[in-house]
């Protein structure tokens, strides 16, 4: 197996190039990397949980500072460290009810109504304890229980973020699962860019015999819009490629606006596609639901207030306009070097909950208060940094 070291070296370096976008990907990439760490991190012969919380947090320190946009990369290693947590408290409880149940067999007259609480279950382990074995004993066993609970550990935790990366994979079609009963007949769907999530629910809702239309915004300046139209129109799905500014226009014409996005955040906002902001507008003034569609890896513990939440993407202006197009209106005239035309092409949008419909997740739908509620399952509090929000006074 490669060293670890030279594992996180190569994600990073991926990160920060760009070799590596979208939260699935970044998502499934930090998994499967931490994985590899717990797997060849070597524990001591106490506070395993506790070293292991440790090295996840280096590392993944590193992953998220390497570039900080890609919020799931973030969203995985708390997912992890909350794993840990929950295999190490279930270590102990088991080891705790073992105890107990050891105690209960040589302390039979203690009466039975005694063990249902379990302050009496305490003390009866504490009175185990006082029977110590020899130095001998504890000397024959020390390095076998020692391997025994790590090996344990490490295999539960394993087993767990295996789960993790078998969520991430299968979250496409679990959400797809759920079209028929969010997707009728004759309805015309309206979308922007493209998302492979969105794709596989259109297409299941196809394969479900449903008959609607769709129509997809372009999402320029990377035109992914049209990459859909053509995906769909491979699976016999009637689509309109209409450009981003006909949003409003053609909104009335429309059932529903399905789309995916980049994160969902605590209070229930998005951030997504620039130009969704515009589309939710639009939806919330025809009285139109507005649906996103979203794995439970994009459910970033943080608000959107948070200093490293307000990062946007700013990609290359080249996408815009080309280099040369410009050349002439790139210096003032007066020596000073200042341009006077700038070209900012920014990735991301922020849409808040209120403009939000209905999250269709792969855990099931629902609305955008409940996504705060969620945190509490995926999350521990203790590797959640929680900041008030700002005073709007």
């Amino acid at each position: 197996m490669p060293d670890i070291d030279s594992l996180v070296n190569e994600f990073v370096s991926k990160l920060e190039n760009r070799k590596i976008e979208g939260s699935h990907a970044s998502a499934r990439s930090t998994a499967e990397l931490l994985r590899s760490l717990i797997s060849q991190q070597r524990l001591p012969f106490t506070n395993q949980a506790e070293a292991l919380i440790e090295a996840v947090k280096v590392v993944g320190e590193r992953l998220t500072a390497a570039n900080p946009v890609e919020l799931a990369v973030g969203n995985i290693v708390k997912r992890v460290l909350h794993i840990i947590r929950e295999e190490d408290l279930s270590a102990v409880t088991s080891d705790v009810g073992g105890l107990y149940l050891s105690a209960e067999t040589d302390d039979e007259d203690i009466a039975e109504s005694d063990y249902d609480h379990v302050a009496s279950a305490a003390a009866i382990a504490c009175r185990r304890i006082l029977h110590r074995p020899s130095l001998h004993t504890l000397l024959e066993n020390m390095g076998a229980d020692r391997n025994l609970s790590t090996r344990k550990l490490k295999h539960n935790i394993i087993e767990a973020v295996n789960e993790l990366i078998g969520e991430i994979d299968a979250c496409h079609e679990q959400i797809a699962e759920k079209a028929v009963e969010y997707i009728h007949h004759n309805q015309v769907i309206l979308t922007l860019g493209r998302s492979r999530t969105v794709l596989e629910l259109l297409n299941a809702a196809k394969d479900k015999k449903r008959s609607f239309c769709v129509f997809i915004a372009e999402g320029a300046p990377r035109y992914q819009g049209h990459v859909l139209a053509k995906e769909l129109a491979k699976r016999g799905v009637q689509s309109t490629v209409i450009t981003d500014s006909a949003v409003f226009a053609m909104i009335s014409r429309v059932n529903m606006v399905i789309v995916g996005v980049h994160a969902v955040m605590a209070n229930g906002g998005i951030i997504a596609p620039v130009g969704l902001r515009m589309l939710a507008l639009a939806a919330r003034t025809h009285a139109i639901p507005f649906v996103v569609v979203a794995g439970m890896h994009k459910l970033c513990p943080s608000y959107p207030h948070n200093p490293e939440v307000l990062l946007n993407d700013m990609r290359c202006p080249s996408e815009l306009i080309e280099f040369g197009e410009f050349s002439d209106c790139m210096d003032n005239g007066i020596g000073s070097g200042s341009p006077l035309v700038h070209v900012v092409n920014p990735a991301f949008d922020y849409v808040p909950p209120e403009l939000v419909s209905l999250f269709i997740t792969d855990i099931g739908g629902h609305g955008p208060p409940y996504m705060n509620r969620l945190i509490t399952d995926y999350y521990s509090a203790d590797d959640l940094v929680h900041q008030q929000k700002p005073s709007l006074g």
